[in-house]
């Protein structure tokens, strides 16, 4: 078990979106399920926990049975070396209602905050050349998906 997990807090809708999840990610599954017991503040039988993991990282989520929505806050952030990643992890986590916001992110149908970020944006915003930096920042706050070729137009001017 890895030291550090991050720990996500649904109402109900726990087990259901670690499934969701670990369809969006290769090398994803669901490792366990766990469920409350009689005599409990919940519905014996109704899931507690779910450890899953997206792409070997382990996560946990809770039905917690509170309205205790997510926020911006707290964000995943999905690394993405191409445009079509990008497109891939953006539709997929849109997909049942989720929404987009600006500068690569976007809400999922469930409440979670991502950002789809290409690998490259960090490189062009963080450039020694400030007009270079300061265009593809520039641009990068234009959009809502991020779009690498007219990232990469605006850092070369």
């Amino acid at each position: 078990m890895q030291k550090i997990t991050t720990f996500l807090w649904f109402n109900d809708k726990a087990e259901e979106a670690a499934h969701f999840y670990v369809s969006v990610f290769q090398n994803s599954k669901v490792l366990e399920v766990s469920r409350y017991t009689e005599g409990g503040t919940f519905p014996a039988g109704a899931v507690m926990v779910v450890r899953f993991q997206l792409d070997g990282q382990e996560y946990m989520a809770l039905n917690g049975f509170q309205d205790s929505p997510f926020t911006q806050a707290v964000s995943l952030v999905v690394n993405c070396t191409t445009q079509n990643e990008v497109d891939h992890y953006w539709d997929k986590l849109l997909a049942g209602g989720g929404s987009p916001i600006a500068c690569g992110w976007l809400k999922d149908k469930y409440g979670l905050h991502w950002q789809v970020v290409p690998t490259a944006l960090l490189h062009y915003i963080q450039d020694k050349d400030k007009a270079k930096a300061a265009r593809a920042m520039q641009a990068m706050m234009q959009m809502v998906k991020l779009d690498i070729a007219a990232l990469k137009k605006a850092y070369d001017g």
